[in-house]
């Protein structure tokens, strides 16, 4: 064991699905600096519980509000207290923003690279967001290492969650929601909620379907009631690593792209990805050996066109209202399951 283990801190605060994406590096810097180095995560309180049962991670730094500044922030103060005590080896910063420019600064550590320090081509549209990150160590890590590293989160065991959650040996998951479910105009991410209704009719004939989302998408989800009765509702009624835990034992996922299909791909559980307006290379899951990762998308001649004006001029959002309900289940149907979900 080495004496003084490498001590890395990683800042990434955004949505759950770019912390997954975020996790392609631990396992980099653990082949690359031994298993007993030390990796601590400065992330969202949400997020960070992604981490509660990740022994790869030494500790989570939560940090709630981003913009306040150091001095009316005791969470950021917190964070650079312990580097003073306790210095790091290096700083890996996944965060543009300048709120984040003085926690950046002022974080003892002898190296510091990622957003502020590296170039690193970022809006590359052929390559996706995990395979990007891991792009900022490549003056830390040897190729070989980055190469065998690939999104990764901890789950629990299938007993907890089958009898906490009264699941059945096989089952499907489909998630219809996104992060901007809640907010006002159209959703360009999202699927007319009669698909949804369709689908999920369709596939629960066969199997047991699980549906999940967060406790806040509550309203959005009364739209796609009442359910079949071989339809488990868990929306609201789990945490991350619960999620986690739940679509790492499911047969298929189904979801639009959110963190439900950045996870599903994590823990190799095969996924179907209904894409529009979003880049099909950069925004789908991290394609890994592994995994199976499937995104479904029309490719019309406007998309990619998301947060551009294209798509704010768009009123019909055609590439996600013509993928049909036939669709996905010819995609699903011409997958060959071999995942073992016991």
């Amino acid at each position: 064991m080495n004496n003084n283990p490498k001590r890395i801190i990683v800042i990434r605060c955004g949505a759950l699905g770019d912390l997954v994406y975020a996790t392609s590096v631990i396992d980099a810097l653990k082949f690359e600096f031994g298993e007993d180095s030390i990796i601590d995560f400065v992330c969202t309180p949400g997020s960070g519980t992604l981490f509660s049962h990740d022994s790869r991670v030494n500790q989570v730094f939560p940090l709630k509000y981003k913009k306040l500044p150091i001095f009316f922030s005791k969470q950021k103060r917190n964070i650079i207290n312990f580097s003073i005590k306790q210095p790091y080896d290096i700083l890996i910063n996944f965060e543009y923003g300048k709120q984040f420019k003085g926690l950046v600064e002022r974080i003892v550590a002898d190296k510091k690279v990622g957003a502020m320090f590296d170039c690193i081509g970022y809006d590359d549209s052929d390559i996706n967001r995990g395979e990007l990150q891991k792009r900022f160590l490549d003056n830390l890590v040897s190729k070989s290492n980055l190469e065998k590293s690939f999104p990764k989160v901890a789950t629990l065991e299938f007993e907890i969650i089958r009898n906490k959650f009264h699941l059945s040996d096989s089952y499907i998951v489909i998630s219809p929601s996104n992060s901007h479910v809640n907010r006002s105009g159209i959703n360009y991410r999202s699927w007319p909620n009669s698909s949804w209704i369709k689908l999920i009719k369709k596939l629960s004939c066969d199997s047991q379907v699980v549906i999940v989302g967060a406790k806040n998408e509550s309203n959005f989800f009364k739209n796609l009631q009442p359910y079949p009765s071989n339809v488990v509702d868990l929306v609201g009624k789990n945490n991350v690593i619960e999620l986690s835990s739940v679509i790492q034992n499911a047969k298929f996922v189904v979801c639009t792209d959110s963190a439900v299909g950045h996870i599903s791909a994590s823990v190799d559980t095969p996924v179907f990805v209904l894409m529009g307006p979003n880049n099909i290379f950069t925004d789908s899951p991290y394609i890994s050996p592994t995994n199976y990762v499937h995104p479904i998308s029309l490719r019309k001649d406007c998309s990619p066109c998301y947060k551009t004006s294209i798509m704010k001029a768009c009123k019909d959002n055609v590439c996600m209202n013509e993928i049909t309900v036939d669709m996905v289940l010819a995609e699903i149907s011409s997958v060959k399951f071999e995942k073992n979900t016991n």
